[in-house]
């Protein structure tokens, strides 16, 4: 008979969570160096030769960096970026609600309101308002980016401005747009 295979051993990362061979890959290598060097140095045997003069340098570079920056208070603070797996760094969202209007089978249209949760605005009590306010039927739809946006019936951008600004105080003017033959225009 054949023997069973033994079960693989895999360690993975105290850091980073992946397996130790992929740490390479992911998306904090460096800060994964210091525990791949003291837990499986045969794993990247190029990290352990010249590691403490590497290791110097960037201590020393750390240490000026800081001193710099604490001496120099009118230097702007850089903003904790947040980062998604694989590296990829998350955008922040501007603060502004997008109006477009969207013409369907000739005559018809409707009119997409995208970002008012942005200002803290529920989005479900929002089409509430909107369908009472224009007498026209609005939901809430997931848009093509994935992000939730109110679709409303008829071609109400001519007021809709006014109405959000007086409903939700949050939402000032200046961070209304429409959307007009594919450019952003503002609203004020």
């Amino acid at each position: 008979m054949a023997e069973k295979p033994k079960p693989v051993r895999v360690v993975y990362c105290a850091v980073c969570s992946l397996p130790a061979e992929y740490c390479e890959f992911g998306p904090d290598f460096e800060k994964c160096k210091p525990w791949l060097i003291q837990n499986v140095p045969d794993l990247y045997p190029d990290l352990t030769k010249d590691s403490n003069s590497k290791e110097e340098d960037r201590v020393t570079e750390q240490l000026q960096s800081t001193s710099l920056s604490a001496s120099a208070s009118s230097a702007p603070k850089h903003e904790e970026v947040k980062r998604l797996p694989g590296g990829k760094i998350k955008k922040k969202d501007k603060q502004e609600v997008v109006i477009e209007k969207v013409v369907r089978n000739k005559r018809k249209c409707i009119t997409t309101v995208k970002g008012l949760e942005l200002f803290g605005v529920k989005l479900s009590d929002a089409s509430k308002k909107l369908g009472k306010k224009f007498a026209t039927g609005a939901s809430v739809v997931k848009g093509p980016t994935e992000k939730d946006q109110i679709d409303v019936q008829g071609d109400i951008s001519y007021d809709i401005v006014e109405f959000i600004t007086e409903t939700w105080h949050d939402v000032p003017e200046t961070a209304i747009f429409f959307i007009e033959d594919g450019k952003k225009v503002p609203a004020a």
